[in-house]
């Protein structure tokens, strides 16, 4: 489970006044109607001051200067190829050398980050469009690192293809088998909770091809059933419904079995990576270095407390410890995504300190310096710059609702690139020189810059001055930042928006959103921040009606070091619910609250914890929203709740803590929502907590998306989902 499940809503602005334009509906929101623009699918051209991206129309991949921001070249145009013609493409993947892209065609969503897609070769110099394989759709196409090879995976066996032979096709794996076997790809809790799609690389010199191998035959097996529906349509389930399988480890259960292995091209001979590796433990990456002697694999326990990097040579199998990352608690997924490799150094991302900073190492597992000189979070990574040993990172160094770029100089100084308080992100140019500052603050949608690598501005690509324009036409409102101490003395940060017209004098109706999941953030000074993750169009329809909107982030979450992200580590609910009940308390002592109409709602972990508050004893809401809540940690899955609750086994106090176990003590309406087609939070969760419910005695509603999954979207249904949680909030708090 993310800590933001992926939501496809509108992007909006919040201002004061209101004008003829009208007031907001929810199929403005969930239409794309307030939407930023963007700048993305931006690709830095390695060692050049050049960038690709596709064009605003998705026609071409065009390069571009980031110096100027102006178009340099087309580099592909759908429009204008040899050889093979498509219609349109949705993806791009440039060869090392930038001479060859694979295009990418007829894309099928799997999971969260799997897909599967027909995929060309293109040729930029001829316009040449070729096929690359013949077979079935390909997934992960990795280049080498010379061009002139393509390794991919399909049937969840490992191709190559070489480019100077014709485009020959060989099968490197044969073994692979869905449910059984996975070659290249993680299995469905690896690429979850750990973030990634990929385990395949070639080595430096693209003699090898190394990859990651998934036995799950052992994995228990959780079945899904499958309707007919609509929008689409599965005609095949018309009478009879069907069942989508898959393997799913549940707490405490059998996880696959993890090993990596090498692929000599030119001998054609596999071998096992003699990689060590507890019996239960975990392979979350494997990655190319500079070195064609080297790759390095990642390995963790699985309580998850122990990171491991292993220099392994791939052709005599050895492998070297370089660095063994050991943390109280639990070792950051973030922190593990966060390493990169360059040369002969390594950034790590750890927590050690109390706070997330940078160490370098190099590739013998020498420390050589440590980033990040106060009391904050180091929060992304954005890369090394061999030539002159910079670092580039986000930090929020200015507090845990803000994010700022700074560069570490080499001779120990910092220095801040950006200007603006709010959320700044940036991607630096392939030489370092110049990067695109994306910015942001809870009432201003994007600003994209280009600056210098000193933070000076050059131009402005996208400022979303027609956005800002047409939210203030609709009166939407601000969000304004406030914090308060809790009984127990733990100082929160929230955020509150009024409705328009807001008379002080008056007692309002709130409504409370949270997510609230271990190390998330919702209260950010960013125009994501809302709800429903997108500028806050919902929370403003929903002052619109006459509400105040609230938002707090507890203990457990994000951007105030590791002693307030992990102190809910092995009991988690207990705190978050608690801290969500003081922030309503507190509310209630505002002249302008009515304590007696409070709401609370959120998704996912967010509705886990809406639960949990409304069953934390304190009576102090009046109705919820609930969707797609996990109801008892049981019924999730290994990797991410072992990360913060070890096994049922070892924790049985912890998993006790749970919404089912306080099903007798929920206070105030409900209202429950989930996609029968969850393949992340299991309807079993909604199932077994409204039968908790019904022998408590206590009334709810609840209603199911036929074959929605964790997002609950598709067709009309986000539109409906939404207006019901209006709805209810309409009815119970007024």
């Amino acid at each position: 489970m993310k800590r933001l499940i992926f939501i496809f809503t509108a992007l909006i602005m919040c201002v004061t006044s209101m004008s003829a334009a009208g007031k907001l509906s929810i199929k403005d929101i969930t239409s794309g109607k307030f939407a930023a623009k963007t700048v993305n699918g931006i690709n830095p051209i390695e060692g050049t001051d050049t960038y690709a991206r596709i064009s605003d129309d998705g026609k071409r991949v065009e390069s571009y200067s980031f110096k100027t921001g102006k178009k340099i070249a087309t580099l592909f145009d759908v429009d204008n190829t040899m050889g093979q013609k498509i219609k349109d493409f949705d993806g791009y993947i440039l060869s090392p050398d930038g001479t060859r892209m694979l295009i990418q065609t007829e894309t099928e969503r799997i999971y969260r980050r799997s897909f599967r897609a027909t995929y060309y070769i293109y040729t930029i110099a001829s316009h040449k469009l070729a096929r690359l394989s013949d077979g079935d759709k390909q997934q992960v196409p990795v280049w080498s690192s010379d061009g002139l090879q393509v390794a991919f995976v399909r049937d969840n066996n490992i191709f190559v293809v070489k480019l100077l032979y014709d485009n020959a096709e060989i099968q490197v794996t044969k073994d692979g088998k869905r449910n059984e076997v996975i070659n290249g790809l993680p299995d469905w809790v690896n690429e979850e909770e750990f973030g990634f799609n990929r385990a395949l690389t070639f080595n430096a010199d693209g003699t090898m091809i190394c990859w990651l191998r998934y036995d799950e035959k052992r994995v228990k097996t959780y079945s899904l059933q499958m309707y007919n529906g609509m929008d689409p349509e599965k005609t095949e389930n018309a009478l009879y419904p069907g069942y989508y399988e898959y393997k799913y480890p549940k707490a405490g259960e059998d996880n696959s079995l993890m090993s990596a292995w090498s692929y000599d091209i030119k001998s054609h001979k596999i071998s096992k990576l003699q990689v060590p590796l507890d019996a239960d433990g975990y392979m979350p990456r494997i990655k190319m270095t500079d070195d064609p002697a080297r790759v390095v694999v990642y390995t963790m326990n699985r309580h998850q407390d122990q990171l491991c990097l292993y220099s392994v040579n791939p052709r005599s199998t050895v492998a070297q410890l370089i660095v063994k990352e050991s943390v109280p608690k639990y070792v950051k997924e973030e922190a593990m995504e966060g390493v990169k490799f360059v040369g002969n150094n390594i950034l790590l991302p750890s927590d050690r300190s109390g706070y997330m900073k940078l160490y370098v190492y190099n590739m013998n597992g020498q420390l050589l310096r440590t980033i990040g000189d106060g009391n904050y979070d180091i929060t992304a990574v954005y890369g090394y710059d061999a030539k002159t040993g910079d670092v580039y990172y986000q930090a929020a160094a200015l507090g845990a609702a803000d994010r700022q770029v700074f560069v570490a100089h080499k001779n120990g100084k910092t220095q801040r690139l950006t200007n603006q308080k709010g959320w700044n992100s940036a991607l630096f140019s392939g030489d370092y020189q110049y990067f695109i500052n994306t910015w942001s603050d809870y009432n201003t949608p994007y600003v994209y810059t280009t600056r210098t690598r000193e933070g000076k501005v050059i131009s402005t690509l996208q400022d979303n001055a027609a956005l800002k324009k047409l939210a203030a036409e609709y009166g939407f409102c601000k969000r304004e930042p406030f914090e308060f101490t809790t009984s127990e003395g733990v100082k929160l940060n929230g955020w509150m928006l009024k409705p328009q017209n807001f008379d002080p004098s008056k007692r309002y109706p709130v409504i409370m959103h949270q997510y609230s999941g271990p190390g998330s953030q919702m209260v950010k000074d960013d125009w994501s921040a809302g709800s429903m993750g997108s500028g806050g169009a919902f929370d403003s329809y929903l002052a619109q009606q006459g509400f105040i909107c609230v938002c707090v982030d507890g203990r457990g979450t994000g951007g105030r070091g590791a002693e307030f992200e992990k102190c809910t580590y092995l009991n988690i609910g207990d705190l978050e619910s608690k801290d969500q009940v003081e922030a309503a308390l507190y509310l209630g002592t505002l002249p302008y609250v009515d304590k007696n109409r409070i709401g609370i709602w959120g998704w996912s972990y967010g509705g886990f914890n809406t639960l949990m508050s409304m069953s934390e004893g304190r009576g102090v809401f009046r109705a919820g929203v609930a969707i797609a809540p996990p109801t008892n940690w049981k019924f999730y899955d290994s990797v991410y709740t072992e990360r913060y609750m070890r096994t049922p086994k070892e924790n049985p106090d912890g998993y006790a803590t749970n919404p089912i176990e306080r099903a007798a003590k929920l206070h105030g309406a409900l209202l429950i929502c989930h996609g029968t087609a969850d393949d992340n939070v299991h309807p079993q969760n909604a199932y077994e907590y409204s039968e908790a419910l019904v022998q408590a005695d206590k009334d709810f509603r609840e209603i199911y998306y036929t074959n929605r999954n964790h997002s609950i979207y598709g067709g009309n249904t986000r539109n409906h989902l939404l207006r019901q949680v209006a709805q209810f909030f309409q009815t119970e708090l007024k």
